[in-house]
């Protein structure tokens, strides 16, 4: 069966979810996009757990090339992958929600996009299903290069961003306005990967096409190095994410198919404590918000692969390969379902390139423990 909704004039064709209920393999539902699919983020907010968002970026070649993109809203839930909002936008090649817990004036969830014209956008999302959901609370131009990536610190009064010409902005946002408070060259190349350290707001992290992953102190202006390693990295960095569960781990993926652990104890010297290859560029890594150490990767030519890390030991749990394109997008659900065998579950959102595709599915193996 495929239904259709037609939000605000964009069609969408969404498959429901197949399913058996008390066995362990369930598809939850797909959805293709209004164009190349690269970010999905689940809403880490309570009350709107069910909010997934996901996001497009559609290149037009030719003698005036344009870069295109849209942002749809989803309800997710073990019954529906629904899509209520879509609206269009310059290309996205970064979005995320504002943290739980972070500027107490902000009563409801934060969107930050960053896109192919340099601008950082945030939006407000509405308690609403229907009509206009997401609203345009900012808009400032950052850079007449793109803006690749961003991320927010632990209290969403600022927001840092990686920009194609190897610059990284720290911009403040606050209730009524946004301001670009510092912008330095901090790589050779593009900047995919920059993350507040949220253990220590004063730093932040880069990592570039040039191989370079480098950290930052913010309490100088401009910011100083705290460190650069550029000989871990084989190829490019592409996604950089602090452990919520222990102070001194760090991630980082590359195009060279590796996910490595980091030790930041020491922060003029991380040290590499392992390394795991998963067969394809590791695009994007995301945390489980509960359970320590289980890491969702995208690594584009090869699927997704759900990651545990235990100390010194990283192992592959299970993979799904049911996207035909390019691995970009990669979110985990903020709670846990109840399964017929007593066992948690959780929902996973991942999205494909070229195909254009948005799949929701709950892991197989038991990754989340007994109840």
């Amino acid at each position: 069966m495929i239904f259709r909704v037609d939000p605000k004039g964009l069609d969408a064709r969404c498959e429901p979810l197949e399913i058996t209920v008390g066995l362990s393999v369930m598809d939850v539902g797909h959805c293709y996009l209004d164009g190349n699919a690269d970010v999905v983020e689940f809403c880490p907010h309570n009350s709107f757990h069910h909010v997934l968002a996901a996001s497009t970026y559609t290149l037009q070649e030719g003698d005036q090339p344009s870069r295109s993109g849209s942002i749809s809203l989803f309800n997710v839930d073990l019954g529906k992958v629904d899509l209520f909002y879509r609206f269009k936008t310059a290309g996205i090649f970064d979005m995320k929600w504002n943290p739980v817990g972070g500027n107490a004036t902000v009563t409801h969830p934060l969107l930050a996009q960053a896109d192919a014209d340099g601008f950082l956008r945030v939006h407000h999302l509405k308690n609403s299903t229907n009509g206009d959901a997401l609203k345009e609370v900012h808009n400032q131009k950052v850079s007449s290069s793109m803006c690749l990536c961003l991320d927010w610190n632990p209290w969403a009064t600022s927001i840092t961003m990686g920009l194609s010409d190897g610059s990284v902005s720290l911009i403040s946002v606050e209730e009524t306005k946004t301001s670009i408070l510092q912008e330095w060259k901090a790589h050779d190349f593009e900047v995919w990967a920059t993350s507040f350290d949220p253990d220590q707001p004063h730093l932040i992290y880069s990592g570039s096409d040039d191989c370079k992953f480098k950290g930052w102190d913010l309490r100088s202006s401009p910011s100083e190095v705290a460190f650069q390693n550029s000989k871990a990295h084989q190829m490019g960095v592409c996604c950089i994410a602090k452990s919520p569960h222990n102070p001194n781990t760090l991630f980082t993926g590359s195009y060279d198919e590796n996910l490595r652990v980091w030790d930041v104890r020491s922060i003029s010297r991380p040290v590499n404590e392992t390394t795991i290859n998963l067969g394809g560029g590791v695009w994007r890594i995301k945390n489980h918000s509960v359970v320590p150490g289980l890491i969702l990767a995208a690594c584009m030519h090869n699927g997704f692969a759900i990651v545990k890390v235990n100390g010194n030991e990283v192992k592959v749990v299970e993979t799904y390969n049911k996207h035909e394109s390019l691995a970009y997008g990669a979110d985990w659900y903020r709670g846990s379902i109840h399964q017929l065998d007593n066992k948690k579950k959780t929902i996973v959102a991942t999205c494909s390139f070229y195909d254009q595709l948005l799949r929701v599915w709950v892991p197989e193996n038991d990754i989340m423990g007994p109840c």
